[in-house]
């Protein structure tokens, strides 16, 4: 099964999406798709190890999902928009070659047979990016939502920490 859960920053998507891992497995895997940028990012990967407890398993993949050995296992990956960066700056900025290359991955992961529970941002909902690669970035996160939402078998929005069903 494909779940997708889906939203704005803060809107409850990592907690949604861990209570739905213990509700299906009493041990699931969490992959971890940052790059640690700095100081304050840092932070922000140590208080989401921190919401976990030891019935998780922690990996840390940065581009290449469909290497994962998760048959079977129930995985959150958290979350398609900081891995899609990671494309995204390897490819200097390329939104086909990125595209391209991260579908090519997400469709060797759900070949997988797993439990696999898929976060992602909904960034076009918010400011106009002022800048060129910006504006780019959020056109590719856009089509690559798309794409995960049309291969999910349950979709959910996340509004205000509310789950909203939309498939």
């Amino acid at each position: 099964m494909i779940y997708y859960i889906t939203g704005g920053e803060r809107s409850g998507k990592s907690g949604y999406a861990q209570s739905l891992a213990l509700e299906l497995s009493d041990s699931p895997y969490y992959i971890a798709t940052s790059r640690k940028w700095d100081a304050d990012f840092d932070k922000r990967v140590e208080r989401h190890v921190n919401d976990r407890d030891e019935r998780w398993t922690t990996i840390e993949e940065e581009k290449y999902l469909g290497n994962l050995a998760i048959k079977g296992k129930t995985v959150v990956i958290d979350c398609v928009t900081l891995w899609l960066t990671n494309w995204y700056i390897d490819t200097k900025s390329n939104v086909e070659e990125s595209l391209e290359k991260g579908k090519e991955e997400l469709n060797k992961l759900f070949q997988i047979e797993a439990n696999i529970i898929i976060i992602s941002n909904e960034i076009g909902m918010g400011i106009h990016a002022q800048t060129e690669t910006g504006r780019k970035f959020t056109e590719l996160q856009g089509w690559m939502n798309q794409f995960i939402g049309q291969k999910s078998d349950v979709a959910i929005f996340m509004v205000s920490g509310i789950p909203l069903k939309l498939k």
